[in-house]
């Protein structure tokens, strides 16, 4: 067993006008994921050969940064705890008190994504592609928060690396969070990179994260303390056995194939 290094969730604590106030880890990892963004997708725009003005640059990172938080939020309230927000509407606002969900920012991306492609007449699958890398950076920075929080845990175990986590039931746990920052950060962002400057079909790059991940998650989900959430109180597991971002994840990898098939089906475009 590793010991849990119980780095504090929080960066620093103050005051403001006598209201307690922090700087947490997670909502850092948060801001520096759009910064690192800013700075590298204009570079990766050129390996697609997009060229943005300064106005349409920032205006892709807005979108994108819209599309993340609100579908994140969105995607947690419908898919994981509808019938919580449906009694408790008000909580949907209650953001600082947790609850965001991959699934539902990887939507609220692509809608934001197609939005600004169409009003600005780019090809989104091309902006997509470039977006990818970025996008593991990302994940692979939040996958660090949650571990900082001591969240999302995994289910017990005596694999020499277990860890027991403050407000646990202190109980050897799979890090979870690890498994992910690997898989689907320093994994995924490596395999986009190589992807996008190997791979000239605009798509590719990403139907296969949306698929690689679908795949990394719906394995990890098996090792991960499903939520609690009223949904598996009244509902149990979908088909018996499959947690919700187990399901999701599994859908993800159909709608990647279905996907990756159509873009190879189509022929070379030639000049």
């Amino acid at each position: 067993m590793i010991a849990y290094p119980n780095i504090s969730p929080d960066i620093v604590r103050f005051r403001l006008f006598g209201y307690p106030m922090q700087v947490r880890w997670y909502g850092f990892f948060y801001v520096l994921s759009f910064i690192v963004a800013y700075f590298l997708y204009r570079y990766n725009l050129k390996l697609r050969n997009i060229k943005l003005n300064r106005e349409q640059y920032e205006s892709a990172i807005f979108y994108v940064m819209v599309g993340v938080i609100a579908g994140g939020r969105l995607g947690y309230v419908v898919f994981y705890n509808l019938l919580y927000y449906i009694q408790h509407p008000l909580m949907i606002l209650v953001t600082w008190a947790g609850g965001m969900s991959f699934h539902g920012g990887a939507i609220g991306v692509i809608v934001a994504g197609i939005l600004y492609a169409r009003k600005n007449k780019l090809s989104f699958y091309a902006l997509a592609d470039a977006a990818i890398p970025l996008v593991a950076i990302g994940l692979g920075l939040g996958r660090l928060g949650n571990f900082i929080n001591a969240e999302l845990w995994g289910k017990p175990t005596s694999v020499p690396w277990a860890m027991i986590f403050p407000g646990s039931d202190g109980v050897p746990r799979h890090p979870t969070q690890l498994y992910e920052f690997f898989l689907e950060g320093v994994v995924l962002c490596a395999v986009g990179y190589f992807m996008l400057k190997k791979l000239k079909k605009d798509g590719l790059v990403f139907y296969s994260f949306i698929g690689l991940y679908g795949v990394f998650r719906f394995f990890i989900e098996f090792l991960r303390e499903p939520d609690d959430i009223m949904f598996y109180e009244k509902f149990g597991f979908i088909f018996g056995f499959m947690s919700i971002g187990a399901f999701l994840s599994f859908l993800m990898v159909i709608a990647a194939a279905i996907g990756i098939w159509m873009i190879c089906r189509k022929p070379e475009s030639t000049s």
